[in-house]
């Protein structure tokens, strides 16, 4: 707090996870007023393969932890139903894309139009000036530029700007990451010292809405009509037809199961829902030199120079790899790579950085030889 005054009101959006609970922890003791929100997602009956054990970000337990954290630190809180927002913008997306033979990354989705869309909106009819939540990222701003700049956060292994590329300077303008400079043993610490609930509770990685990681039972289940119109296609090896795929929206670049044996390791290596086939290859196979990406978003420069040189990630934990950018028209861009990626995905994100300055990103449409 500074001169004894309040520094204004700050939404934070509390999952039930130690990391938004140590952000709205933090930020009482800057001196903000501080709202938690819970939000309800997903109808826990309607997505499957987790009935009874509702534990993910957004599950049952995530409400319950939420408000014990809320409770504890002395703040108000609120569990918000944005199910409505959340089939349209993240579940129909996640359908279409894998139907389209394309590998989906929902949370990005989610970050552009839930939390940074529907709940900064909610943030709104609250009188709050701020969002916070609990990535492991860092913002400034530019006054050269006059632009809001994303950084990676100072615990690398921990660094989550990457989920982060959709979002636009008035999102970034009103946004708070509490979490940026610490590292998540000091989060810990910070719980524990404040004796906050969830202070030893273990991270959730699977997708929230997808709780069993069974992305062909969910579609099945979804979308039965339309994954039944998919038939049965062909596996196809250096042009050769080696086997049958039971319907392309059940593989993704880079997958071993369900395509065979072959004596050797064999990974899908594309998938062309045209020609309704799947192609395998070994691990050479998997490695591309470049990509082409749309829906590009700008984050902390306003416009790219031809020819520059990033340092690019293709997926969350992605080593980063030193790369050419290129102005490919329509919007898109063209990334080549000094070393060969492995497995380059249609659907996933691409990120690109200048040293730990993530300049923006795109969706992969398609890997370059």
């Amino acid at each position: 707090m500074r001169n004894g005054r309040k520094k204004g009101t700050v939404v934070v959006a509390m999952s039930g996870g130690v990391d938004s609970s140590v952000a709205a922890c933090v930020l009482l003791r800057e001196g903000y007023d501080v709202v938690g929100i819970t939000m309800k997602t997903y109808s826990f009956d309607e997505v499957g393969g987790n009935v009874g054990n509702e534990t993910s970000c957004c599950g049952l337990d995530a409400f319950n932890d939420a408000r014990r954290v809320a409770v504890h630190l002395g703040m108000p809180h609120y569990v918000v139903d944005f199910t409505g927002e959340f089939e349209a913008e993240v579940i129909g997306n996640f359908e279409e894309e894998y139907l389209r033979g394309r590998t989906p990354n929902p949370c990005i989705i989610c970050n552009k139009t839930i939390k940074w869309g529907a709940l900064l909106r909610k943030a709104d009819s609250l009188g709050a000036a701020y969002l916070a939540t609990g990535h492991y990222a860092r913002t400034d701003f530019d006054e050269a530029l006059g632009r809001y700049r994303i950084h990676r956060a100072r615990h690398l292994q921990k660094d989550q700007s990457y989920a982060l590329w959709g979002l636009g300077q008035e999102a970034l303008s009103r946004t708070i990451f509490p979490l940026g400079n610490l590292t998540k043993d000091e989060v810990r610490s910070i719980a524990r010292d404040n004796g906050i609930p969830t202070a030893e509770k273990e991270e959730s990685f699977e997708i929230c809405f997808v709780a069993d990681n069974d992305y062909g039972r969910f579609i099945a289940e979804r979308q039965p009509l339309r994954l039944a119109s998919i038939p049965p296609g062909d596996i196809l090896h250096a042009g050769k037809r080696v086997g049958i795929h039971k319907g392309y929206p059940y593989y993704t670049i880079g997958q071993r199961s369900g395509i065979g044996a072959f004596g050797v390791k064999m990974y899908v290596t594309s998938i062309d829902p045209g020609s309704n086939t799947i192609t395998i290859g070994d691990v050479p196979d998997l490695m591309k030199r470049g990509l082409v990406a749309g829906e590009v978003n700008l984050v902390s420069v306003g416009s790219l120079t031809d020819g520059m040189s990033v340092s690019a990630q293709i997926r969350y934990r992605d080593e980063p790899g030193d790369a050419d950018l290129f102005l490919a028209g329509e919007g898109k861009i063209r990334l080549d790579f000094r070393e060969p990626k492995r497995a380059i995905t249609p659907g996933q994100s691409v990120v690109f950085y200048d040293g730990e300055t993530l300049l923006g990103g795109g969706l992969i449409e398609r890997a370059v030889e």
